[in-house]
């Protein structure tokens, strides 16, 4: 396991998740136990963005592993006040500093960036909008240790699935167990559509919009989309966010408004929408889950129910961290099969930046980032960033070596080699660049 990363909770088969879970377990039966896996090792914290529980737990995990911290609690108060880039930055801490980075940084995909430099493990604590998988691995730890399962079990997500990176790990990673999910966003802040797709395209999991018809008067002016990987639809679920009826499922999710991520269009139509809480009445048989901090979407009154198991999440951080951290610098022995590493990416070649996300690092950290790209279908082609894994805008591909131009749901787009491809927006632009469409 030494010298792996943590980036994506795709970085994991589900055969390790469940044996870093029965890790977690035993950690968890004694925290004071352990100080003698890693002696002698530092552990940074990176954190470009606010964090309480994520930094916290992962400080608190490294020493009772009898490990040390480096904290950069605030990166205003580092070089990064004076310009200095992220890039350098995990040059300089990986480089003798410690033996492994815990990163949270508000662009998509500088995990990613960080593991191209970095000379030690990096643990994604956070990137943007884009994912979150140790706060994923603590919420599929609580399910499982309540549930005793994750295969075939009924979740909502509910809130705001747009910007919440902890909603997209979370349902990667249930789709890939077979679990039901229902989304039941804020109107306006839907699931984006690149996880909408990946989910579809990757997982198996086909999203399918509600017949509100066939839901009574309460979800008359409710949005739903059914996330069924193994399941038939359970239309019966479903309401708006203000009240929520959960009966027949395993756990209701629910995320605060992302605030942080918002634009000036977005927190007007929150307020003019209303948002949406839980209150007491609905939760029966449900489990209540939140990655906190939490505003006014919980009703306090539900703190004290057995169901609401939010700062049970939190507490079991600390022994699903210490695992995650013994696992990537080699304190214990896994025997699962490892998953096998994504497509190769590959460098974008001449021209602008396809990827269309301005919060993708490979656009806010220019002078250090090479766009990049990793092929997801051939027929037609289609490409998504290497970085934040946002589709690329492509309309036609031209080929490095013969200088020609294809479209690219063409034949000859799918023989170009992957590191030869060049993308454009469309055929001017690849005849500005000096390319031609080839003779018939």
């Amino acid at each position: 396991m030494q010298g792996r990363h943590l980036v994506s909770i795709d970085d994991l088969s589900l055969a390790e998740i469940l044996e870093l879970f029965e890790q977690a377990r035993r950690f968890s039966e004694d925290l004071r136990s352990w100080a003698h896996l890693c002696p002698g090792l530092i552990s940074a914290s990176l954190f470009y963005e606010p964090s309480t529980r994520t930094r916290l737990s992962f400080e608190s995990a490294m020493l009772r592993l009898g490990g040390g911290v480096l904290t950069a609690a605030d990166m205003r108060m580092s070089s990064a006040s004076k310009g200095e880039s992220l890039a350098d930055t995990v040059r300089v801490v990986s480089e003798g500093y410690a033996d492994i980075i815990v990163l949270r940084h508000p662009s998509e995909g500088a995990a990613r960036l960080a593991v191209d430099l970095s000379a030690v493990p990096v643990v994604n604590g956070g990137d943007g909008s884009h994912e979150h998988p140790t706060q994923t691995l603590c919420d599929l730890y609580t399910l499982w240790i309540e549930k005793g399962t994750l295969e075939g079990i009924d979740v909502v997500l509910a809130g705001d699935l747009r910007y919440s990176r902890t909603i997209h790990s979370f349902a990667y990673a249930l789709a890939r167990f077979g679990a039901n999910l229902i989304c039941v966003p804020h109107q306006g802040f839907e699931m984006p559509n690149y996880v909408l797709k990946r989910l579809r395209e990757e997982y198996g999991a086909e999203p399918v919009r509600a017949d509100a018809s066939r839901l009574g008067d309460l979800a008359s002016e409710s949005d739903a989309v059914y996330l069924t990987p193994q399941k038939p639809h359970q239309l019966s679920l479903f309401t708006d966010g203000s009240g929520l009826p959960v009966d027949k499922v395993d756990a209701v999710y629910m995320t605060r408004p992302q605030t942080e991520r918002w634009g000036a269009e977005s927190e007007q139509n929150f307020l003019r929408l209303g948002g949406g809480a839980l209150s007491p009445e609905p939760l029966r048989n449900a489990l209540l889950m939140h990655p906190l901090p939490r505003r006014d979407e919980i009703s306090p009154d539900l703190d004290a129910n057995p169901r609401s198991m939010y700062f049970k999440q939190a507490a079991r951080g600390v022994p699903v961290r210490m695992a995650i951290l013994a696992m990537l610098l080699g304190r214990w022995e896994s025997k699962a099969p490892r998953i096998a590493s994504l497509d190769r990416k590959y460098e974008v070649l001449g021209g602008d930046n396809p990827c269309p996300n301005s919060n993708c690092i490979s656009h806010t950290e220019q002078r250090h980032c090479k766009a990049t790209f990793r092929i997801t279908a051939k027929h037609p082609l289609r490409a998504v960033c290497g970085y934040c894994s946002h589709e690329l805008a492509i309309g036609v591909v031209g080929c490095s070596t013969t200088r020609h131009f294809h479209d690219r749901g063409s034949a000859p787009a799918r023989k170009i080699r992957p590191d030869h491809l060049v993308f454009f927006r469309d055929a001017e632009q690849a005849v500005t660049m000096g390319y031609t469409a080839p003779t018939r």
